[in-house]
């Protein structure tokens, strides 16, 4: 009865209130967490900086807390509206909170893109706890990567998208995926958010092993210009500037030029050039819109994958080409328009349009003189694409029953324009057309996904659908003819949290993912194997054990319907049938003392087809194991530094295991020293100059001079010790 009479009168004089949390500058701030410390109520600020708090009482302790943000307290002495002002600083573990939060993993992301310098769109990448990537055809083409026991090529596997644009490309003239970022300026990168496996309702085409999404910056604080320069002939030249920077509007352009020769016998006469700017207004205290374009292209000449006997043989030094004539050259220009409604304290809808137009041209020679004894090998990938797409994303919080509701809607059109492989000679004539056609493909998708909280335990069901339609018309062909083909795809997924306290996390994550496969696939197979499904789980928990470490580890699965993807290099198709991965994540962060970071991610994954018999089960240059760890200084003036290790093991390259793509372990080194507004910058690369092959491939090959072909290593040679300075200026 007592109990009884407790909870009446609790409910009498307690209820919701209503708050705004801004910056010490009164922007509103997204995505703060709020608890109810007696209560374990919570919530979190929405796009305008507003929360509405269920079962508050005058006594009661809010915690308010951010990533970007030390963390705030407030005693409610009184039920009416209440404003937060959250003082960014230097980030400390100590501000850290795991709470009830479903993406609480992008915790370590966030630390580590506050206290490691990032000077590379390819960098950005390695910010993903245990995703590795490798470039082996000089600076212009897009990486290579590898998470979780996939060789993902281009991005066949991963979902990468920026403010939400796509940057894997559908049915691309190199291969399935193809995920280019260096559109991407690193300086303005303001959060990563990823997540591993197929769990997530709004990631659709190719989240399988796992998505990320880099978000930019809608303000700068300051004006910038950095200047860099290095061995090789590098160069690096930035600028940021402020247009608008008021609390209602923002406004800012940033531009990068690059420019090296590479480390290669054969200059790679690499350049690069970026714009991009950003402008974001709030029309009035509910709408807000935004306004993102930027314009990228590049072109580079590149010394490809060398055999290892040509090297051993003394043919050509490790940094020497068997043909010197590969290369390329790229652009792209994008549009994004945003418009955010609050529709009320609980409601609230994100739109984008956007449009991007891209050119690409690549030329490539993996065999030599296998095919053509006379002319060599050499191929043409090139294609002309627009992509326009649409999507609404509508979020409602309720309030009384703890949980929320979110629903999106998106199209997006790829029109992809003489989509071309060709045999060639020397980057000018074209010897003879393999493919030669217009790629059509649509993709419509909706998707519901819910989240319920019960005291410490939080459910997140969602349920997604995807609809493609494949149209293909083939230029090589007699009769002018349109092939097409549909398929639709529904994924249920599945994430159960159980938040012990305010400092651990544990969860169950499962989920159904795919991938597409070629739109010039889906027609040759008529409708057959279109989107392989992949079905997972992670099994985890990420806990905050002292004030000062982070620690994250979670067994994960994942069965593959079908690696069946198209090969753009040779244009065939290559089905490997059903596969299986698992294994296991462990990651950490420790704060030695103040502002000292040490950071550690292993990553161990079993890789097997399925339909093959043992030992010849083996999935090509899937890692086994991968580490990459560091330690970092970063205060706000003086001298900052540190020490970052990468390593990945030896792993199969080919399906009997009886070729090795070799592993290896490169330290990296930084320093800089801030005095005021200036700061000056040292990085090494490579600082103990071990010899290494950064990318690997088993090829067979022939070259001029030989009678029989040879199956073996080819590879991209990784880069030795190199020096690179820099200054920059804020103003």
């Amino acid at each position: 009865m007592i109990v009884f009479f407790i909870l009446f009168i609790q409910q009498i004089f307690s209820q919701n209130i209503k708050g705004k949390v801004i910056s010490a500058d009164s922007i509103p701030i997204e995505g703060a967490y709020i608890l109810n410390k007696n209560s374990n109520h919570h919530t979190h600020s929405n796009i305008k900086g507003n929360f509405v708090l269920s079962n508050v009482k005058i006594g009661d302790t809010l915690i308010f807390s951010h990533i970007n943000y030390i963390n705030k307290q407030k005693i409610v002495d009184n039920l009416k509206s209440i404003f937060i002002s959250m003082r960014d600083d230097i980030m400390s573990l100590k501000e850290v909170t795991i709470g009830k939060k479903i993406n609480a993993l992008n915790i370590i992301t966030t630390i580590d893109s506050q206290t490691i310098p990032v000077n590379s769109s390819q960098q950005i990448l390695q910010r993903v706890p245990g995703l590795f990537i490798g470039q082996h055809a000089g600076g212009g083409k897009a990486e290579q990567i590898f998470l979780r026991g996939f060789d993902i090529d281009h991005g066949t596997d991963i979902n990468i998208t920026v403010d939400g644009l796509p940057a894997n490309m559908v049915s691309h003239a190199h291969g399935q995926g193809y995920a280019d970022l260096h559109f991407v300026i690193p300086e303005t990168v303001e959060r990563i958010d990823f997540g591993k496996g197929a769990y997530y309702g709004n990631k659709g085409n190719f989240n399988t092993a796992g998505y990320v999404n880099f978000q930019t910056k809608s303000r700068l604080k300051d004006n910038l210009i950095k200047l860099e320069a290095g061995q090789f002939n590098t160069q690096r030249f930035l600028t940021m500037l402020n247009v608008l920077n008021s609390s209602k509007k923002s406004a800012y352009i940033a531009s990068e030029y690059m420019s090296t020769d590479g480390y290669f016998k054969s200059p790679q006469n690499f350049n690069r050039l970026n714009l991009f700017g950003k402008y974001t207004v709030e029309l009035t205290d509910t709408d807000k819109v935004g306004i993102t374009a930027s314009h990228f292209m590049s072109n580079w000449n590149a010394s490809g994958q060398i055999p290892v006997r040509a090297v051993d043989n003394d043919l050509i030094t490790r940094f020497g080409a068997i043909d010197d004539t590969e290369g390329g050259k790229t652009s792209r220009t994008n549009v994004l328009f945003t418009y955010d409604k609050v529709i009320s304290d609980n409601t609230s809808i994100k739109n984008s349009i956007f449009y991007n137009t891209y050119d690409f041209e690549l030329f490539s020679n993996f065999t030599f003189f296998l095919e053509d004894p006379i002319n060599g090998d050499q191929i043409k990938q090139k294609e002309k694409r627009n992509i326009f797409g649409i999507s609404s994303d509508y979020k409602k919080n309720f309030t009384n029953l703890d949980g929320d509701i979110s629903i999106g809607i998106s199209v997006r059109n790829d029109q992809s324009f003489g989509n071309e492989l060709s045999k060639t000679l020397n980057r000018k004539t074209v010897l003879n057309s393999i493919q030669f056609g217009d790629i059509n493909e649509i993709n419509y998708s909706t998707y519901v996904s819910t989240t319920f909280n019960f005291n410490k335990v939080n459910i997140n069901p969602s349920l997604r659908f995807d609809y493609f339609n494949f149209q293909y018309k083939d230029a090589l062909q007699t009769n002018y003819q349109t092939f097409s083909e549909t398929a639709n795809i529904v994924s249920p997924k599945l994430n159960v949290f159980y938040n012990y306290n305010q400092d651990l996390q544990l969860y169950l994550k499962t989920g159904k993912g795919f991938h597409s496969n070629d739109t010039r696939v889906v027609v040759l197979k008529k409708g057959r194997d279109i989107l392989p499904a992949s079905y997972g789980f992670d099994l985890g928990f990420l806990w905050k054990p002292t004030s000062r470490l982070v620690v994250n580890t979670a067994y994960w699965y994942l069965f593959l319907e079908q690696e069946f993807v198209y090969v753009g290099d040779a244009g065939i198709v290559e089905p490997s049938g059903k596969t299986n991965r698992q294994g296991i994540d462990f990651s950490f962060r420790y704060e030695l003392i103040n502002q000292l970071f040490f950071n550690v991610d292993t990553n161990y994954a079993y890789s097997r087809a399925l339909e093959k018999i043992k030992g010849e089960n083996f999935i090509p240059l899937a890692p086994d194991f991968t580490l990459t760890g560091g330690l970092n200084y970063k205060i706000k003036s003086g001298f900052n530094g540190g020490l970052q290790v990468r390593h990945i093991g030896d792993r199969p390259a080919n399906e009997d295991n009886s070729i090795i793509a070799k592993g290896y372990t490169i330290t990296d080194f930084n320093l800089g020293y801030k005095f005021k507004n200036l700061t000056f910058g040292l990085q090494i690369q490579n600082m103990f100059d071990v010899v290494w092959n950064e990318t690997q491939f088993a090829t067979e090959s022939r070259l001029q001079n030989e009678i029989v072909s040879k199956e073996e290593i080819h590879f991209t040679p990784g880069t030795p010790f190199s020096l690179r300075g820099s200054f920059t200026i804020a103003f």
